[in-house]
């Protein structure tokens, strides 16, 4: 249904720093690079982010959120370690959050601008 999504930096180099570091655990790496922007992803740019030079940062609650796809529990822990050394917060640790539709194991980080990053797996009920 979504093809690619995108979120504004203000600082494109750091965020790229930031990124590639994150994301890589999720196989995810850099692919495209362009003046302003980067493109991120497996096989073509399915993640990108856009320098916005006046950009401020996002307001805490302000509803920006991405959440990435995970193969398993231990990728998310390693997105979500990776994330931190890249500098990034912690906004929920590496856990299973069961709720009453579905049953998923995630961790959310802020990135050096506010952005929301989530990484998720639905991991078998024996698994976790």
């Amino acid at each position: 249904m979504i093809d690619h999504v995108s979120v504004a930096v203000s600082d494109l180099e750091r965020s790229a720093r930031f990124y590639e570091m994150a994301l890589a655990p999720l196989g995810v790496s850099r692919l495209v690079t362009r003046p302003g922007t980067i493109g991120l992803g497996k096989s073509y740019p399915e993640f990108w982010i856009n320098h916005r030079a006046d950009m401020a940062k996002v307001p805490p609650g302000s509803g920006a959120h991405v959440c990435l796809r995970a193969k398993s529990a231990d990728e998310v822990d390693a997105f979500h370690a990776a994330a931190l050394e890249a500098g990034g917060l912690s906004d929920g640790a590496p856990g299973l959050r069961p709720h009453d539709r579905v049953r998923y194991y995630a961790a959310f980080v802020i990135d050096p601008d506010g952005n929301r990053i989530e990484a998720v797996t639905f991991p078998p009920d024996a698994q976790t």
